[in-house]
């Protein structure tokens, strides 16, 4: 039984993992660099600043995980967000967590 719990909590560990490193591949799998970067802005505001301006705000990675499907305007400036329809909840919300952990 203690074998089957420790490959489990292993298993469980992998997975958190995982997406950890799957994060950065799914912002270029959706093509968000081609406007978003790390640590400068581009068309649109870095990942830092947008980690920064939500890091106290409680359901930030829904918000923002929300918007990234939806798109929007007038947050950070005059440039729309299109809308990322063909972004499923599951990889919004990855997005979302990735963009609040790049400090």
């Amino acid at each position: 039984m203690k074998k089957y719990a420790a490959l489990m909590i292993a298993g469980s560990m992998f997975t958190a993992l995982g997406n950890a490193v799957a994060s950065p591949e799914m912002v270029r799998k959706y093509n968000c660099t081609a406007c978003h970067a790390e640590d400068k802005k581009k068309y649109g505001p870095s990942y830092q600043q947008v980690a920064l301006k939500y890091a106290d705000e409680a359901g930030a990675a829904e918000k923002l995980a929300k918007k990234i499907q939806s798109g929007g305007a007038g947050v950070w400036g005059n440039t729309p967000m299109p809308a990322q329809p063909r972004v499923t909840d599951e990889d919004a919300m990855t997005i979302a967590n990735y963009i609040l952990s790049v400090k």
